[in-house]
């Protein structure tokens, strides 16, 4: 089955049935340790994920790690960046880990993390965002950040369609646009480079599905929808109107959305309300409108007066609200009203800019936890969000917060919650002690700064 690659002798692999994942005491768990500081952050994490197994379950369960390679070490040892046996790999224990990676230099090469979330259909870019007392922060009151991004994975630009300025493809592009479809709004055809954004309904209802099944499953107040749909209407429109259907055409009794919950509670407070009246509270503009918007709109009233019997009486306010809101204002909103944001459920290239912006607030993409997951298949691969930073190399120095807190968000997805809750509880303990690396030490006062490595060994001393 493999060409270079010898699985662990003990242990056995995580299956995914029904919609479940059964994971055996003693699961093989494939792992990348990654590039530049990659092996320094592995050694940590590996210690740390090893010791909250044996402490919560006293070595009734164990984890058995499967080196797989991507990189600079897989190059060095394969004379491939990815070789298919790491892909293999992933499928067949579903569940796996990795360090940073570098994207090989040269045309044509694209990212190895895009590509294992493409080959795997890892859709979902799961990324939740809290904060640790103590840590630094360059925002007033980043206590109030505790959100989950759902970021879907494989679409968008992300997709990667493109051809470069002056290239014999993308000329064919241009002209199929200018003389087939009449485009007039390309200003420098001559020497534009062409991207092609999709983003399709099955795409963005299954990422949005996830994050309300997430949400309802944690107890979460809302889903947000970011989008840039006020200019990308028949791309980013099209995802906020998607996952609006997906909400309450599967969650009708769980959900309800914003504009519904103003309908429902402008009746709650006056019974005898009309259609019209309604309409004019929701709809400051409502007397300015065309004809046909009216009724719209009278319409719009009219249908989620139908929910009263379930969503009446203030019962809307148990459900989970389905919001949205424009992504460059999002940006804003997270800085000045963080409180307002729980689940956030949003294009490719959007959840990139708001994921790393969010870290930002609690302490920066150094302790910022990532996932990739396919709810469908149960694959998954947990990974740091942050960069190789080479020169720092070998040099026992880097904070591994990334790919630990990634592993406690893989202990999570496998239900070995008592495990997870040890690293979390120790994060808390050690980083408020004021122990933490070079990173976050440069930030506080009177800090002791210690080694990657030590960072791991005060986790454990203080789980």
């Amino acid at each position: 089955m493999y060409k270079n690659l010898t699985p662990p002798t003990t242990g056995e692999k995580i299956t995914y049935e029904n919609g479940q994942i059964h994971v055996p005491d003693q699961p093989i768990l494939p792992f990348i340790e990654g590039d530049g500081t990659g092996p320094d952050i592995w050694r940590a994490s590996q210690r740390v994920l090893d010791a909250a197994v044996e402490k919560a379950y006293q070595g009734k369960r164990k984890i058995q790690w499967f080196e797989v390679f991507a990189g600079e070490k897989a190059f060095k040892e394969f004379g491939e960046w990815l070789p298919e046996d790491t892909i293999t790999a992933f499928k067949d224990y579903m569940v796996g880990i990795k360090g940073p990676l570098t994207t090989p230099i040269g045309g044509g090469i694209t990212s190895l993390n895009v590509a294992l979330r493409q080959k795997l259909d890892l859709y979902v870019c799961l990324r939740p965002v809290r904060y640790f007392e103590g840590v630094p922060s360059p925002v007033c009151k980043p206590s109030d950040v505790d959100m989950v991004i759902f970021r879907e994975n494989t679409e968008d630009i992300y997709a990667g369609i493109e051809w470069a300025e002056g290239s014999p493809e993308v000329k064919k592009v241009i002209e199929f646009l200018q003389k087939e479809m009449g485009v007039k709004k390309i200003r420098f055809p001559e020497t534009s480079g062409i991207g092609i954004k999709p983003v399709s309904k099955q795409g963005t209802q299954r990422l949005v599905k996830a994050a309300i099944e997430y949400a309802l499953e944690h107890h979460r107040k809302s889903v947000n929808l970011v989008h840039k749909g006020n200019i990308m209407k028949y791309t980013e429109g099209a995802f906020k109107s998607w996952g609006y259907e997906i909400a309450v055409s599967d969650y009708r009794n769980e959900v309800v959305t914003q504009r519904e919950a103003w309908i429902i509670e402008n009746q709650d407070n006056s019974p005898n309300l009309t259609i019209e009246e309604n309409a004019l509270q929701i709809e400051p503009g409502y007397s300015m409108m065309s004809p046909d918007k009216q009724a719209e709109i009278c319409a719009e009233v009219k249908a989620t007066l139908t929910l009263m019997p379930t969503h009446g009486n203030g019962r809307w306010k148990t459900k989970l609200m389905i919001k949205d809101s424009i992504a460059d204002i999002t940006l804003q909103q997270v800085l000045t009203r963080a409180k307002e944001f729980d689940v956030v459920a949003t294009l490719n290239l959007n959840g990139d800019y708001l994921s790393d912006a969010l870290a930002a607030q609690v302490g920066g993409i150094g302790i910022a936890p990532g996932a990739n997951i396919n709810y469908t298949t149960g694959h998954a691969i947990f990974e740091a969000t942050h960069g190789t930073a080479p020169k720092y190399a070998n040099l026992d120095k880097v904070n591994p917060g990334s790919v630990i807190l990634s592993g406690v968000l893989m202990l999570q997805h496998m239900r070995w919650t008592e495990a997870a809750d040890l690293i979390l509880d120790s994060m808390s303990k050690t980083i408020a002690s004021k122990v933490v690396t070079y990173d976050f030490a440069r930030l506080m006062d009177g800090p002791t700064v210690v080694k990657c490595s030590e960072f791991g060994t005060a986790l454990i001393e203080n789980m």
